[in-house]
């Protein structure tokens, strides 16, 4: 049994926050705004995850209501969702996403993204595709006043597909 899910997010971009992206901290004399540490690439890949499998969205799971998750890591937020028994009888096939943004430029970040997506998924790096994309100075996010990520996620039910 084969799932698809995908995920959106958006954050305003503010100065006095770490930038982090694909979990993964990027040097940057500005952040994300949230709740948690903002990190956009990663809520959108939870999101897929969760939408794949009908289990709401990251909102739901850690509210931003809940003090909890204030500051937490978006890395350990998605790597709860992936140990939760409903999800981790699920394998991943492949993840592709995209950020946008202005600046800065990602393409020397990727891989750093890539290997650590795949640590969190436990898989090679191989299935998971990050691309970077501007809004060619276009809206809030062209004009660097917000940052957006993409994800789309295909799940295989494990029993399905041997593990890496």
């Amino acid at each position: 049994m084969l799932r698809i899910g995908q995920g959106y997010d958006l954050h305003r971009c503010v100065s006095g926050r770490e930038l982090w992206l694909g979990g993964v901290h990027l040097p940057s004399p500005w952040g994300l705004q949230g709740h948690s540490d903002a990190d956009a690439l990663l809520h959108a890949i939870t999101d897929a995850v969760l939408g794949a499998l009908a289990l709401g969205d990251i909102g739901q799971w850690f509210p931003d209501t809940d003090e909890r998750w204030r500051g937490a890591s978006s890395a350990l937020l998605l790597r709860q969702v992936l140990d939760d028994p409903r999800v981790s009888c699920w394998q991943l096939i492949n993840l592709d996403c995209t950020v946008i943004t202005e600046k800065p430029k990602l393409a020397p970040h990727i891989p750093a993204m890539r290997e650590a997506i795949a640590a969190l998924f436990r898989c090679q790096p191989e299935r998971i595709s990050v691309k970077a994309k501007t809004n060619e100075q276009q809206d809030a996010i062209g004009q660097g006043a917000a940052l957006a990520a993409q994800a789309i996620v295909l799940l295989c039910d494990m029993a399905d597909y041997p593990e890496d």
